[in-house]
Parts: C-alpha cells; structure tokens; sequence
C-alpha cells in the first residue's frame, strides 16, 4: 500500500531506513521486494543481529510477555531468512549522505537507522533539542532522517530538519498507521511531510495468528491491551 500511495504520488527517488525482519512471517518477501526495486536501504539493528547470528539480550523496558515473544520471533528469522538474504543484510550501509542540487543550493540529507553512532539508541521526540541539533551539525547535514523508534516525528531548527520517518510495517502510532516521509526540496527551503496510511491491519493480524510468529505481535498491531508482569 506504501509503495503504491508512493507511485501514485510520481514519487521515483525512494529510500528505506532498515529492519526488513522480525516479528512477521514475511521477511524474506519484505527484503525480496527492496532488491526487486532496487531500493537503497540502511542495515537496521534487526538486520544486523539476523545477517550476523548476533544473540538476543532481554531489555528491561520489555514485560516478561514481550520478552518470551520476541526471543521467538527473532529465532523465527534467524532459521527461515535465507543465506541469500542473510548476505544481502549483511551488506547493507550503516549510513547514507545524499546531496542535491536544486538551483544554485545543495541540499545536504543525512539518513540514519537509529543514530550517527549506534543502531540501537532510541531518540523520541521528547529528547533535548540539543541532541538533534548536534546530529546536524555532526553530519554537516540540513535534514537528518531517522526511524527505529516507530513514532514520526519532525522538529525545525534554524532552517533545518530533524525527522523521524515512523514504521510502515510495524507502527508504534496511536492509530497503527503505515507512516512514511515525503521530502520536497526547493532553491530556498526543504518541506517534510509525514504520510500516515491506513491499511489492511486486522488482515495482517490475523496472518501472523496462522503463522509461528507470536500472536502478541498481533495484538500489538491491533493495539490491543497486554499483559505486563
């Protein structure tokens, strides 16, 4: 639906943030469909513990539920991706600088997964401005783009744009909407614009019901109440 709304759009310049895999049955088709497309795409941290057998720590935010399905779940990637695509994320950049040109300015775009540092550090809206100003500057960029946390977000500084692109498959949103960013780019000013859509969820669900993937991840989609301990 994303990639359609995409099309629809005359939208041609696409490019994906990272975590192709996990807490779904179709990660295999997901990473099939991005080098189908030719899809410039970010190693995620979900990437890099599949592509590299990296063990699973349990996070003290989790509830002991979450925990027991995420091990799962994880477990379920790590025996059915394939070698192919297991190379495939193993090569994946960490980073992408993009410049363009438009008129006499360049546009410096700096797309992260998480950080300029680290996959795995969370950055929501409510952090210190500083953090995202420092970003910025750290990557001598006019736009830093990340994802990771699955909220969207934008914040403006001075000029220049820190955004969160959200999650198209697994969306922490309120509404659990696909969410994506659209960046227009003009001689005197870039626009971002976060795109949220509406897609076949309780079907989704209910595919991951029928599969070996825990079926909490379908209660999260559906954002149902869960048990916490």
């Amino acid at each position: 639906m994303v990639l359609n709304d995409i099309e629809e759009r005359g939208i041609h310049q696409k490019f994906c943030l990272g975590d192709l895999v996990d807490f779904a049955p179709w990660g295999n088709e997901v990473i099939e469909k991005i080098k189908s497309l030719n899809i410039p795409c970010l190693m995620g941290n979900h990437d890099e513990r599949i592509a590299f057998d990296i063990p699973v720590i349990p996070l003290s935010k989790h509830s002991e539920e979450e925990t027991t399905a995420r091990f799962l779940a994880i477990d379920h990637s790590k025996k059915y991706i394939t070698k192919a695509n297991k190379k495939y994320l193993s090569e994946l950049p960490f980073h992408l600088k993009l410049n363009y040109k438009v008129g006499k300015k360049h546009w410096n775009i700096q797309l992260v997964h998480s950080s300029l540092e680290s996959n795995y550090t969370y950055f929501y809206e409510s952090e210190n401005d500083d953090i995202f100003i420092d970003m910025l500057n750290d990557s001598q960029s006019d736009v830093v783009i990340m994802g990771h946390t699955h909220l969207s977000f934008k914040k403006y500084f001075d000029g220049k744009w820190a955004i969160n692109a959200g999650s198209v498959g697994r969306s922490r949103e309120e509404n659990r909407f696909a969410s994506y960013v659209i960046l227009n780019l003009d001689e005197d000013k870039i626009t971002p614009e976060i795109i949220q859509l509406e897609y076949l969820l309780e079907e989704v669900a209910q595919k991951i019901e029928e599969s070996e993937i825990p079926n909490y991840y379908a209660s999260f989609l559906r954002n149902e109440k869960l048990s916490v301990f």
